[in-house]
């Protein structure tokens, strides 16, 4: 796998069976983290990547809800659907991060890494550090050994879904400090982490406390002058709603 060959392949066939799924992560799951994320941020948030997005629904979702602010939001994904079944946005790429010729000021990687081996993991911190910079933040949502053994058994499936590794945050921490981010637990969320790229503040700990101090420039995205505050809302509830 770390040459290149999964276990399955990421072809039109794996697609059409996923892209019902990818949908319904990006209208939800990839939603709620977007929100929590810009209220953890200790940087105006000005370039949001989604990591490893599919298809790129994740950028017809947040155009929907944040239309003002549209324009910030990029996705990649290095494999890709057919055309005809991915989003139309501008902001999409097909390839990898490092093509891209800005920096993130935070993201989001949706139930991508148990896609992955570890030499795979560490090969995408160091692309991310490449463009990141201090204080940089994203939010990784994906099944963490904790989840795994307690309510989901059956999360690993490297035979259909492709989930290969099921995840600790000591292993995470060992792969991506030494690359310079901080990798912080989500208190109730066992599904769910944060990486913080050379962060060189003293914000609150648990980083849940962090959304009653979020910056106002990025609360200001979340409450869209079109659409209403409904993901600054949603930033809020999905934080207190697991502790």
């Amino acid at each position: 796998m770390d040459n290149g060959t999964f276990l399955i392949n990421y072809n039109s066939n794996y697609w059409q069976e996923e892209l019902k799924a990818a949908k319904e992560r990006s209208w939800g799951t990839a939603l709620a983290r977007t929100a929590e994320v810009f209220l953890y941020s200790k940087l105006p948030i000005t370039k949001f990547i989604d990591i490893g997005s599919g298809p790129g629904y994740f950028l017809d979702a947040i155009s929907y809800q944040l239309p003002s602010s549209k324009e910030i939001f990029y996705a990649a994904e290095l494999f890709p659907p057919a055309d005809e079944y991915c989003t139309k946005s501008p902001n999409y790429h097909k390839g990898d991060i490092l093509d891209l010729n800005f920096q993130f000021d935070a993201g989001c990687c949706i139930e991508v890494i148990e896609h992955l081996t570890p030499k795979m993991v560490e090969s995408l911190f160091q692309s991310l550090a490449m463009k990141s910079k201090p204080n940089s933040i994203y939010i990784f949502n994906t099944g963490l050994v904790e989840y795994i053994k307690n309510e989901d058994p059956g999360y690993l499936d490297p035979i259909v879904r492709g989930h290969v590794m099921g995840w600790s945050l000591k292993a995470i921490q060992f792969l991506a400090e030494p690359i310079g981010f901080n990798i912080i637990p989500i208190p109730g969320k066992t599904w769910a982490f944060i990486a913080e790229f050379q962060p060189n503040h003293n914000a609150e700990l648990p980083i849940t406390d962090r959304i009653w101090s979020a910056l106002p420039e990025n609360k200001e995205i979340l409450s869209d002058k079109a659409t209403g505050n409904l993901m600054y809302v949603l930033g809020l509830d999905t934080t207190r709603a697991y502790l």
